[in-house]
């Protein structure tokens, strides 16, 4: 899993293997300096010659020397963490934009089938931590590759018998961390996923809290996120306690590497072998072969971390996108508005069948009310006519011609849609009004705004249509939001019209305005009214009743009721007298 995942982070770092080469550049260039520090210091040592007899006048040069090397190797040590910083933040951030993008392309489905609070922490959390993890695996593994190779090659110069047993007892520091990190990257996957989780639900209490405190649900609430914290807790406890074990174990073994150089060290320099400035240079050296062992296990929570982060935005990658448009797809530029629905048949579930044998046919410019008892499929229905969800059987027209010939586009931008959920992004009235035409003139603006009675309660924000409004529009009354919602739809004036439940968050005199602008707005429009106050439709040319996915009545508001059938129980359910 983990080499999968490793092999599928590499084509991210690959635009930035220029940045990630003058890394190494500097990374070899910073070994080699700090390499050179300890040959200066053993030739300073051997400058003392006994008490009171120092050589200053070679001694002095040396220092010099060393000062420049430090400076040196500090100055590249400094590029190499601006290179390696660079090119994982963009690493990190293209693989966040590929996740992104891909949400932007999968079925509506998808996203109603996953959490939103876990998608979120995928994109926001998981993202950092790959950067993270692959900022700390670059900044250790550059500069430490190039000093094993280089303490070797000169530890082999100055003594190959110390050396060979340097090399030999080494890698079983190696074979620990590798033992440890097998065990390990498991318990980093269980981490990230209750984070997920975590993450998921607490979105949805925090957007639930009125109905949390309303109904008396704080202790139940605190009671399931407890669970899902300790779930959290007790992943994230036995995964840091065994990735901190491997530290401490590969320091065990590289300290006797060193205590294992000093006595053979100091044998060979009683024997004259070495200078006591050599036997100090190769003390030194030793501990710089280990260091790179050390560091890497060091750092080895944030690599796991990273390697569960990058699966989990693999998996958003990998979800499956829409069907592309087939070849040839049409994207004609106007409609006249004529909808037809034959023996169409859909259900969210196989084993769970919702429309059935749904026929409809829908004249240009006609006003077409769908009512029913919730559940029955009146939404299912406009999912259906906007191409969120594709029919499991029959077919869909517009102008005659299948809405599977039409391009995605096309098809949605023949509707313009006001649903009883508003959604407002954190930008300002204006943009959010222009949502659908950006950049049109304010003079348009705020035309749709008058038309939709926003105009009103606008003009007294503080900035009046430049006002910021928080994400949601949660500075604004469930009303107002609607309005704007509305007027994002007067603005955009499209050929037909979907409107679900889009006035259930108004007062009723607002309502009644809000009528009066509809009905200047669907004249002449195909319009699809979902309606749950049977009220408000009683002026449609055709209204569908359906119930457990069938349309049972169809006809006008009078004839129906003069049947006496489901519609006119409905409507006598609404205004039965006490």
């Amino acid at each position: 899993m983990k080499k999968h995942v490793f092999r599928r982070l590499v084509p991210y770092l690959r635009p930035y293997a220029g940045t990630l080469l003058l890394g190494c550049l500097a990374a070899v260039l910073q070994v080699a300096f700090t390499l050179a520090a300890p040959v200066l210091v053993g030739k300073g040592v051997d400058c003392v010659l006994g008490p009171g007899r120092v050589d200053f006048d070679a001694l002095i040069p040396l220092l010099v020397q060393l000062a420049a090397v430090i400076l040196l190797a500090a100055a590249f040590q400094w590029a190499m963490n601006v290179c390696t910083r660079r090119a994982s933040a963009l690493a990190a951030q293209d693989l966040r934009q590929k996740a992104f993008d891909r949400l932007n392309e999968v079925p509506l489905s998808t996203i109603d089938s996953t959490p939103h609070g876990d998608l979120v922490s995928r994109l926001v959390n998981d993202a950092d931590a790959v950067s993270e993890g692959l900022l700390q695996g670059l900044t250790q593994l550059l500069p430490g590759a190039a000093t094993i190779v280089g303490v070797l090659g000169i530890m082999l110069r100055l003594n190959w018998g110390i050396a060979l047993l340097v090399a030999l007892v080494t890698p079983l520091s190696i074979f620990f961390a590798k033992f440890v990190a097998g065990r390990t990257h498991a318990l980093f996957q269980r981490q990230a996923a209750a984070q997920g989780r975590l993450s998921g639900y607490v979105s949805e209490m925090v957007n639930g809290q009125p109905l949390v405190k309303a109904f008396g649900y704080e202790a139940p609430c605190t009671e399931q996120f407890e669970a899902i914290n300790q779930e959290l807790r007790h992943a994230s406890l036995w995964a840091v306690f065994y990735s901190a074990v491997a530290n401490p174990g590969t320091r065990l073994v590289n300290n006797f590497v060193y205590a294992a150089v000093g006595v053979f060290g100091a044998l060979a320099a009683i024997s004259g072998r070495l200078t006591v400035g050599t036997l100090s240079a190769f003390l030194t050296y030793a501990n710089q072969y280990t260091k790179p062992f050390n560091e890497v296990t060091g750092v080895l929570t944030q690599l796991q971390t990273a390697m569960a982060s990058a699966w989990r935005l693999f998996q958003v990658i990998d979800l499956e996108p829409e069907p592309p448009d087939p070849a040839g797809a049409l994207a004609p530029a106007a409609c006249q508005g004529r909808v037809e629905a034959l023996h169409v048949d859909f259900s969210y579930r196989p084993e769970t069948p919702l429309i059935r044998d749904f026929c409809l046919e829908v004249q240009p410019g006609r006003r077409v009310a769908i009512v029913g008892p919730t559940g029955c499929g009146k939404t299912t229905i406009i999912n259906l006519l906007m191409r969120f969800y594709d029919v499991t059987g029959g077919e869909i027209r517009v102008d005659g011609v299948p809405i599977r010939r039409l391009t995605r586009a096309s098809l949605r931008g023949m509707y313009g849609m006001v649903l009883q959920e508003t959604w407002l992004k954190s930008a300002t009235v204006r943009e959010n009004i222009a949502y659908g035409k950006p950049g049109a003139p304010l003079e348009e603006v705020v035309a749709a705004a008058r038309a939709a009675h926003a105009h009103g309660f606008i003009q007294r924000l503080p900035q009046g249509y430049d006002t910021v409004l928080a994400a949601g529009g949660s500075n604004l009354s469930a009303g107002q939001k609607q309005l704007l919602c509305i007027a994002r739809i007067l603005l955009c004036r499209p050929q037909m019209l979907i409107l679900d439940e889009a006035t259930s968050n108004i007062d009723t005199r607002t309502e009644m305005l809000v009528q009066a602008a509809f009905e200047r707005l669907m004249e002449g429009r195909t319009s699809f009214v979902v309606a749950h106050r049977l009220s408000t439709i009683q002026t449609a040319d055709t209204i569908l009743v359906m119930d457990a996915g069938r349309i049972v009545e169809q006809g006008t508001h009078a004839e129906l009721l003069a049947r006496g059938g489901f519609y006119a129980k409905l409507y006598n359910s609404q205004f039965a007298v006490q």
